[in-house]
């Protein structure tokens, strides 16, 4: 929005051709975003505790979160809003790989609003049953990894048609550009084509995957939102260098024209979640709820797709790979014991993992710094595969 208007002045005044600029944008989306967090945070705090949006805390869990019973939730929202006009402000309007990341962003938003609505507002403690909810997750995240997968193959919407039908007629026969690959990084020329289905599956799994295991790791305060923040930012500078005709050429990367809009809204987003982390850092006036951390979740798996750094999210986001694993262990492991012996078995304390080390003695506040410090160690691991091929 305010690019057009810069774009328009800079015909009289030269000096607004700064911000034609992607890095500038991005410091100013940060910066935005954050500044409407600290001004709109206190009043959208204030608004849910009159409306009466308290988390429930669940009994069988650390006897020390019972104190937390009632704080405001749903404050996801207050990130959602920041990141959304934050990034409508100072990203370029006309790239489709904002639009696509913004729809799935709201969309899976939408989804964890509903489920958080009815759990807090209607009582409803299933909120959103599982099935409900799986299904309209799938349903965005489909619609996203069929577009992206066409999207990235061709450098606008009128050729991205042509593409599509062009496979269709060929009975989904037609072979994609490399740039569909699975890319395995610290590897120069290894990669994996995966063909237009397998792109799509691999895209599904990831944007389902990632908005679960950040909604997962959302149970201490400020555990969820560092991390996104942090991984947010990295995803941000790939973005930047897949629609960099030169940086991609001279870093081997495939090269993903308008990918580079996305650094701003990744800027945004690490502002936002800056903003959230001031009111939910211990002890917290705000949970984001599953309205925030299914979209964040989600947001962070489609900027990874579309700048082709699927495994990379996968080693700078292990901390959400790790509690989702832990979830999954701890619930397999019960049953098959349970089936086997007659009585469940657990491998941990208490799943997801972060609730399994303050079992063990370590105070909420360790367990939270200290899972930011592996973040951060992954994401430097992460942004390292840059160079080092």
């Amino acid at each position: 929005m305010l690019l057009d208007l810069a774009q328009w002045l800079s015909t009289d005044y030269r000096a607004f051709n700064v911000f034609n600029y992607i890095t500038l944008r991005a410091v100013l989306a940060t910066m935005t975003a954050l500044s409407i967090s600290f001004i709109f945070g206190p009043a959208v705090i204030r608004w849910l505790t009159a409306k009466k949006i308290g988390q429930s805390v669940r009994t069988d869990g650390p006897q020390t979160h019972l104190i937390k019973s009632g704080t405001p939730t749903m404050g996801g929202a207050l990130i959602l809003i920041s990141l959304g006009v934050s990034t409508l402000l100072w990203a370029d309007l006309s790239n489709r790989f904002v639009w696509i990341v913004l729809i799935v962003t709201f969309g899976y938003g939408a989804v964890g609003w509903v489920d958080d609505w009815r759990k807090v507002v209607y009582k409803n403690p299933d909120g959103l049953s599982a099935r409900e909810k799986f299904f309209w997750q799938s349903v965005v995240g489909l619609v996203a990894a069929i577009y992206i997968a066409f999207s990235i193959s061709a450098p606008d919407n009128e050729r991205v048609v042509k593409l599509f039908f062009d496979w269709a007629a060929s009975g989904g026969t037609l072979e994609l550009p490399n740039k569909t690959d699975l890319i395995v990084p610290f590897f120069k020329t290894v990669s994996y084509p995966l063909g237009m289905l397998g792109f799509i599956i691999l895209s599904y799994l990831v944007i389902v995957g990632t908005s679960n295991a950040v909604n997962l790791t959302d149970g201490l305060d400020g555990l969820a939102i560092m991390p996104t923040v942090l991984v947010g930012a990295a995803l941000g500078i790939f973005a930047y260098v897949a629609g960099n005709s030169v940086f991609s050429k001279y870093l081997l990367l495939p090269y993903i024209p308008g990918a580079g809009e996305l650094t701003v809204f990744c800027a945004a987003l690490a502002g936002a979640g800056l903003g959230f982390l001031w009111f939910n850092a211990y002890p917290a006036e705000v949970f984001m709820g599953d309205v925030g951390a299914l979209a964040l979740g989600a947001a962070l798996g489609t900027v990874a797709i579309i700048a082709r750094q699927e495994i990379v999210l996968f080693i700078m986001g292990g901390v959400f790979v790790v509690e989702t694993l832990s979830v999954m262990l701890q619930v397999g492991w019960f049953k098959y014991t349970k089936k086997r012996f007659g009585e469940g078995r657990r491998i941990l304390r208490m799943a997801p993992l972060h609730h399994h080390f303050e079992q063990t003695g370590w105070k909420e506040t360790q367990v939270v710094v200290r899972f930011w410090i592996i973040t951060i160690l992954l994401v430097l691991i992460g942004l390292a595969t840059l160079k080092i091929r």
